[in-house]
């Protein structure tokens, strides 16, 4: 608002004072150029000069505000600010330009026409005349100071003269005064004492001047000094002579007149000079002021008219170019206001209009469209996030475009992972899908499924993939990936059917073993004796029924322990105490073998059955002082088993076995986990399956990983240390058995 009044006080004020500065300007060009009856006196020129000032300080302050105003649009970022600011500089420039080259012109004729090239000229001829006088001065101080150095070594060189004839010294010291022209000349002590003084007889330079106590000084260091007297007319020298003690010699010569008269009348005319010279520059000054005042007005009547007419130009601009910018911040319901008078670009106003229209009917159908599609999406997402199987969509180019949270957990593409796998190749996230998805491309049914492995950070798990297509002819088609993990259940199924397997063949094998092992014992009481011939042979045939009947019933008996595994009895126990219990039996069977303790100090409590808990672990560091045996018998290698215990912070205890044994086979690695199924040729294959059972019974799992090192294995055993994780556990483990057994 305060800018709106802004302006349109300066709209009313522009042309009041561009008018009054141009006719003052006119009127002064007219009375200094004598085209009027008013002659341009001193008190004509310093009224004009301030008239002048005067307009030129209102157009400063009509042009300021409408800089100012332009300035504020531009802080602002109104519309249109740049492009005003554009229009108002080029019109400044083309109003600057003539006025500087003028200003220059004329600057360099008042220049010409005042002061001609000869008058340099006449200056530099006078000042080098009074530099000539300086140096002729300078070359008769020279000279008499070149005089008196040879005098004084003229009258050390007479001292045995002195000395011996007074008189003859005076003849000899005078007849050099009068040879060298001085007008005075005296032997002079420090206290102004004179020796020996000389008449020369002439007219005026006679005088002899005490001199100063430094003079005495500057001659004593042979200082090229002259002393002047009577008023510069007389040269004085003053030297130590070296063989009279402190005594100098004191010459005198006085000045050519000429020299002494023609700087002062040098001086003079340069004086004369410059009055003349400041008098032309007063003139030029009050010429060039008169000029740079009219320059000046017509500088900022030039400006003010740029401003008025660029904000007649850019109001239409700046009108189309705030509503295009709502237009883009999405408002399409703008429209601009028509001047018709603004011609073609009235037009553009109301094309724009007319556009806007039509776009704001095309926005409502896509708003419409694009809600009834958020809608349908926003379904199909909460279908997907909570269906437990795993979703992936697949583009035309192979490319991930949709995946859902179970996808996520299932291929472990947890948090930003996930976000990077959208837009990748399914072949780089999940490779094994690839042979499903290739055969899906190339038949012509709609639905193909099969049974892949996935392995992610040592971790083997089974799905059942189903792939399945749009329907449609087209070459390029988008397909969905189901994943359901069938691990647990095929695990289940897997161990219920060796269970009911075991509990069989317990059940038909161990009932003969009893007559078997009885009949052997009874024929070796029976007929033990009466044997006499290959008695050794009657007693190794017997003892080895007896020995491999003995080791059947210790396989059956494992048989039958596998398939009626005690019910875990959990309760609060320490499971560090347990842990180290294991740790020490497997030192003092293994002391071959470096068992390290990880285990913490201090308790940690947790509900677990104290029994199966130590036989599983014990099971497993068995299998691992195995696998360590197994790799020393191929090379040699210190063994070392690392053992930890830590509680993670979602509440599990976790137990990690550490080897660096042979490690586990990279393929099928969870059938380990299955009744029967071992990597050695003395095993039975319960071991990992009966240690995975009594995990299991305890809310807890199992998992079979490699080594950090590179080399060896790590089984990793957890289980929830709160009893009601437990309890929750025991429901979930007792309805999967009650679905197996139906």
């Amino acid at each position: 608002m305060a800018r709106k009044r802004s302006r349109q006080l300066s709209s009313k004020l522009g042309p009041l004072a561009v008018g009054l500065a141009v006719i003052v300007a006119t009127a002064s060009f007219l009375i200094f150029t004598g085209y009027t009856p008013i002659p341009p006196t001193d008190r004509v020129v310093l009224g004009l000069l301030a008239v002048n000032a005067v307009c030129i300080i209102f157009l400063t302050v009509v042009v300021v505000m409408e800089a100012w105003n332009l300035f504020a649009a531009r802080r602002a970022q109104v519309a249109g600010a740049r492009l005003h600011m554009r229009i108002v500089g080029l019109f400044s420039i083309i109003a600057v330009v003539p006025a500087i080259l003028m200003a220059a012109v004329g600057s360099v004729t008042l220049e010409r026409t005042l002061n001609p090239a000869f008058m340099h000229d006449v200056r530099g001829f006078i000042l080098n005349t009074v530099d000539a006088a300086r140096l002729f001065r300078e070359g008769q101080c020279r000279s008499l100071l070149q005089e008196a150095r040879l005098t004084a070594a003229d009258l050390d060189r007479g001292k045995t003269m002195f000395t011996a004839d007074r008189q003859l010294f005076h003849e000899f010291f005078a007849s050099r005064v009068r040879f060298l022209g001085f007008t005075a000349a005296a032997m002079m002590r420090l206290d102004g004492t004179i020796v020996e003084k000389i008449d020369t007889g002439a007219r005026f330079g006679t005088s002899i001047v005490k001199p100063q106590p430094n003079d005495f000084s500057d001659a004593k260091k042979n200082e090229p000094l002259c002393l002047i007297l009577d008023e510069g007319r007389t040269f004085v020298a003053l030297r130590q002579l070296s063989a009279f003690p402190d005594t100098y010699l004191y010459v005198a010569r006085p000045v050519d007149p000429f020299s002494v008269a023609f700087p002062r009348q040098a001086s003079r005319l340069i004086a004369l000079y410059d009055v003349f010279d400041s008098h032309r520059s007063t003139i030029q000054m009050v010429f060039a002021t008169m000029y740079v005042l009219i320059a000046l007005i017509m500088l900022l009547s030039a400006t003010w008219v740029g401003l008025a007419f660029a904000n007649r130009l850019v109001a239409p601009i700046r009108r189309l170019i705030a509503a295009t910018d709502q237009v883009a911040s999405g408002n399409l319901y703008v429209q601009v206001a028509i001047d018709p008078s603004e011609g073609d670009l009235a037009h553009l106003g109301d094309t724009f209009n007319k556009m806007t229209s039509e776009l704001r009917l095309q926005q409502n159908r896509l708003i419409a469209a694009s809600n009834l599609i958020d809608e349908r999406r926003l379904f199909t997402e909460a279908v997907l996030s909570g269906v437990p199987v795993a979703v992936i969509g697949v583009g035309t180019r192979g490319q991930i475009t949709v995946l859902n949270p179970s996808a996520d957990r299932l291929i472990h593409l947890g948090g930003e992972a996930s976000a990077t796998a959208i837009g990748q190749p399914i072949e780089a996230v999940l490779p094994e899908a690839s042979p499903v998805l290739a055969e899906a491309r190339s038949g012509d049914l709609r639905l193909m499924q099969g049974q892949i492995s996935v392995s992610r950070a040592g971790r083997e798990r089974i799905f059942n993939i189903r792939v399945t297509t749009e329907p449609g002819d087209r070459a390029q088609k988008n397909y969905v990936v189901t994943l359901d993990d069938i691990t647990d259940l095929v695990s289940a199924q897997r161990t219920a059917a060796w269970a009911d397997v075991a509990r069989r063949i317990a059940h038909e094998i161990k009932n003969p073993l009893t007559p078997i092992q009885l009949s052997a014992e009874r024929l070796r009481r029976k007929y033990g004796r009466l044997i006499t011939t290959d008695r050794e042979i009657f007693d190794q045939c017997v003892d080895t029924i007896i020995r491999q009947v003995d080791d059947i019933k210790r396989m059956v008996d494992e048989f039958s322990s596998f398939a009626r595994m005690p019910k875990a009895r959990l309760a609060e126990d320490d499971l560090t105490d347990c842990v180290r219990q294991v740790i020490f039996l497997m030192r003092v069977g293994h002391p071959d073998i470096e068992i390290e303790d990880r285990v913490p100090e201090q308790p940690i409590m947790a509900w677990f059955d104290r029994r199966l808990l130590s036989q599983a672990l014990t099971n497993v560091v068995k299998n691992a002082t195995e696998g360590v045996a197994a790799q020393m018998a191929i090379a040699p290698l210190a063994g070392r088993i690392s053992i930890s215990l830590e509680v993670t912070p979602d509440g599990l205890a976790e137990i990690r076995v550490t080897d660096n044994g042979k490690g586990f086979p990279k393929d099928n690695r969870n059938r380990l986990l299955e009744p029967y199924v071992t990597t050695r040729t003395e095993g039975t294959g319960l071991g990992l399956a009966i240690v995975a059972k009594i995990l299991e019974d305890h809310g807890g799992g199992l998992e079979l990983l490699d080594s950090p090192e590179g080399r060896g294995a790590v089984v990793r055993l957890y289980f929830p240390c709160s009893d009601t994780v437990h309890s929750t556990a025991e429901t979930v483990i007792e309805e999967m058995t009650f679905s197996n057994e139906s």
